[in-house]
């Protein structure tokens, strides 16, 4: 402890999820082994837009000031009896967590939903969240995604697009389950989502469009039920970009599978695009599992690609993953196609403090930008049960101890100093590429 004036205070929730500070205790702040109080220089104030959640089936684990000692509260120091609850937060896009909530789970607990829960705590001026911002650009920023534009934006469509079942998913996405990527299509701004395929070759931990029944968990959004045709897409993809300055189209979403099982209808979509006009960016959110499908969609005009990792080193990899068919060693060559394609390549790596920090996981990314010069990480959060997450790890490849988000992308940032951090996709005019040689062409 640096001394009980800098450090924030506990928040807890009592059995109606009513949130509320502990005084006396602060709040405190985990990493796989690694548990740490929270203070105020290596926290943020709680972004706009995030959410506070309380965690059913567990105890707030937190600093005794008095004390001077970690402790797992299972009652309410000033009213005896009464059950306490831990608060996390789920941070606004463009922020990564630097630290996790910290409880104790009830050995009956079933899994948490799939969320992303930082550690937070008070302050005398407000929340404050163990996190950094990676990208201060308000694509997905809600206070600027008016319910009635949107729906305006929806009658246009509509009009634009009749009979188009792709327009009229992207509908329910942004009314039903509130996809900001959905939104932005019908307010004609920043990025506009394309999904497309109904399968997937991977059975990731973390999947958001479909759990296995007995996972214990819920989806969060339905997984797209049938496979537009290459007008329909094109259709959708060329209104987004006619209007849309610096416009990005994006196959991959939360709503579907894999793209690269979709690729015989894609390909031909990309070709159409191009056929219309060079403005805009196409983009594609992948596993990168199949290369050469991979190079027909870069034939067909595709911009740049987006590669989904929870970590570089293959033992973390497969235990998150799970692939069907493909291994490690093929995401790798797709990395080496996009770039021998001329693509804009970024990776969508999603953090946990407690694995994403460690040696073991640092020198796998280092060697993985290194050979691949890769020309931007999107730091993104893991959302699954932290716990839950680091036994499974632990278990493919024991894990080291870690030494602090914050740390890892400062080391990164100074041996790749060409790389681009963000959050988004960023369209082809803001693009900073890798100027770093790749081992094959330094040896």
């Amino acid at each position: 402890m640096t001394g009980s004036a800098n450090v924030l205070t506990a928040l807890v929730a009592d059995h109606m999820g009513n949130i509320f500070d502990l005084e006396g205790y602060a709040a405190v702040g985990v990493a796989g082994s690694q548990i740490t109080p929270l203070n105020a220089e290596h926290t943020i104030a709680l972004p706009h837009g995030s959410e506070l959640m309380w965690l059913p089936d567990r105890q707030p684990v937190v600093f005794n000031l008095e004390r001077g000692r970690i402790e797992t509260l299972r009652e309410n120091p000033f009213e005896p009896g009464q059950p306490l609850f831990p608060v996390s937060a789920f941070n606004s896009p463009g922020h990564v967590i630097t630290q996790v909530c910290a409880y104790q789970a009830e050995p009956s607990a079933g899994p948490l939903p799939l969320f992303s829960y930082g550690a937070v705590g008070w302050r005398a001026d407000g929340f404050r969240s163990a996190a950094l911002m990676v990208d201060n650009e308000p694509r997905q920023d809600l206070r600027r995604m008016p319910d009635e534009k949107i729906r305006a934006g929806i009658e246009t469509m509509r009009a634009d697009l009749p009979g188009n079942r792709l327009r009229e998913h992207l509908e329910n996405c942004a009314l039903v389950y509130g996809c900001p990527a959905g939104k932005n299509f019908f307010l004609g701004r920043y990025e506009a989502p394309l999904p497309t395929a109904q399968s997937c070759n991977a059975r990731c931990l973390g999947c958001l469009s479909r759990q296995p029944p007995d996972s214990g968990l819920s989806c969060s959004q339905n997984r797209i039920t049938f496979t537009p045709s290459a007008d329909e897409i094109a259709q959708v993809a060329l209104a987004h970009i006619q209007r849309v300055d610096h416009a990005v189209v994006s196959f991959g979403q939360g709503c579907e599978g894999d793209p690269l099982l979709a690729a015989e209808v894609i390909a031909p979509a990309i070709a159409q695009i191009r056929r219309h006009t060079r403005r805009g960016t196409i983009n594609l959110n992948t596993n990168a599992s199949l290369p050469r499908m991979l190079e027909n969609l870069i034939a067909a005009g595709l911009d740049s690609i987006r590669i989904s990792l929870n970590s570089a080193h293959e033992p973390y990899y497969t235990a998150y993953f799970r692939p069907q068919n493909y291994r490690f060693g093929d995401v790798a060559q797709s990395a080496a196609v996009a770039k021998a394609g001329g693509l804009f390549v970024s990776i969508n790596y999603l953090n946990l403090p407690g694995l994403s920090d460690t040696s073991t996981e640092l020198n796998a990314l280092a060697a993985f930008l290194d050979r691949h010069r890769i020309d931007m990480i999107q730091w993104r959060n893991l959302n699954y049960d932290p716990q839950h997450y680091w036994q499974i790890m632990d278990a493919a490849d024991a894990l080291g101890q870690p030494f602090g988000v914050t740390q890892l992308m400062a080391i990164i940032g100074r041996r790749f100093g060409n790389l681009q951090y963000g959050y988004f996709n960023p369209p082809k005019e803001r693009w900073r590429r890798s100027k770093s040689p790749s081992i094959e062409e330094r040896s």
